[in-house]
C-alpha cells in the first residue's frame, strides 16, 4: 500500500536499520549523502542507552539498501521513515538528520508533525534546498562518479585541515557504501527541491548544529532558513567540527544533541 506524504502517494520500502538502546524516548537518525547509516559509527559506544533508544536507517541507494529501486527523493524517504516506525509500533518519536537527511527528517515533520516529538539537524541542509553556482554544481555531480570529487567536497567543508588519509578513509567508505545513480539522484532532491512552505511555522523544537569550520552550511544560513521557519529552534555551532561533526567532534555532539532530546523528556515527565 502507498504512504501519502505531502500530498504524494510513496510505495514505502523497508529500510535497512539497527537498534542501538532501549530507553523510552525514541530517536530515528538518518545519514547523509556521503554515507549510509555507518556515518553514525563513531558515536556508538557513547550514546545514552539506559535513556533512548536510536534507530539508524540506510536510505535507498546506501548500505543495506544500495541496491534499492526507488526514485532517490526526501519525500520517498520520509514515507520509508514513516513506514518503518509504523512497523516497530513507534507512535511517536525524534528526528535526527544530518545533511542530505535533515531534508528526510523535515518532510518526516511536515508529513507527520503530531507524531514528533523533536528535531535535530546536523549541518542540516535547509528545507530550501542548497543554490550552487555553476563550478559548484559541477563538482558535485562530477562526484557521483569520481572519487576524487569527492574528495575535495570533504575536504573544502572540513575546513581544509583534516588528514590526508582521514579524507581517503571518507572517501572509500562513500564509494563503497553507495549507489553512484542514487547518489547522483539523490542530490536533485536535496539540493533542489524547496519544501520550506511545508515546516514554516512548525511548532515541534528544532535544534541545527553546525561546524564552524564548515564553510557550506553555517551559523548564518541556518539564522536565515532554520530559525525563521522553526518557531522553536535552537542552534548550536560546534567550534571544532566541520561538515561531518560525528567523526570531528563526536563527544561533544553526543552531548548537545542528547541534552536537547532531554528536555523533552522532563517536559513530558513533568507533573501535571
Amino acid at each position: 500500500m502507498s504512504a501519502p506524504v505531502n500530498g504524494e502517494a510513496v510505495a514505502p520500502f523497508l529500510l535497512p536499520h539497527s537498534l542501538h538502546g532501549s530507553g523510552p524516548h525514541r530517536i530515528v537518525a538518518v545519514h547523509g549523502w556521503f554515507a549510509d547509516r555507518a556515518a553514525f559509527a563513531t558515536t556508538l559506544p557513547d550514546l545514552d542507552r539506559q535513556n533512548f533508544t536510536y534507530l539508524f536507517v540506510d536510505l535507498r541507494g546506501y548500505g543495506e539498501a544500495r541496491d534499492a529501486d526507488g526514485a532517490y527523493t526526501s519525500n520517498e524517504g520520509a514515507a520509508d521513515v514513516l513506514a518503518l516506525a509504523d512497523r516497530l509500533g513507534w507512535d511517536s518519536f525524534s528526528l535526527i538528520g544530518h545533511s542530505m537527511g535533515a531534508s528526510v527528517v523535515q518532510r518526516v515533520a511536515a508529513a507527520a508533525p503530531q507524531r514528533v516529538r523533536r528535531i535535530v539537524g546536523i549541518s542540516p541542509v535547509p528545507a530550501s534546498g542548497m543554490t550552487m553556482p555553476p563550478e559548484q554544481w559541477e563538482l558535485f555531480t562530477a562526484a557521483a562518479e569520481q572519487p576524487a570529487h569527492r574528495r575535495t567536497i570533504i575536504d573544502l567543508t572540513t575546513g581544509s585541515v583534516r588528514p590526508a588519509a582521514w579524507l581517503d578513509r571518507m572517501v572509500d567508505r562513500s564509494v563503497a557504501r553507495s549507489d553512484p545513480e542514487a547518489f547522483r539522484a539523490w542530490l536533485d532532491s536535496w539540493a533542489g527541491e524547496d519544501f520550506h512552505a511545508d515546516v514554516s511555522g512548525s511548532t515541534i523544537p528544532a535544534l541545527a548544529v553546525t561546524g564552524a569550520l564548515d564553510p557550506a552550511i553555517g551559523t548564518d544560513l541556518m539564522r536565515r532558513t532554520w530559525q525563521r521557519w522553526f518557531a522553536a529552534a535552537e542552534l548550536v555551532e560546534l567550534p571544532g567540527a566541520g561538515h561531518y561533526a560525528m567523526d570531528e567532534t563526536p563527544l561533544q555532539l553526543i552531548r548537545t544533541v542528547e541534552d536537547f532530546l532531554r528536555a523533552d523528556d522532563a517536559v513530558h515527565d513533568a507533573p501535571v
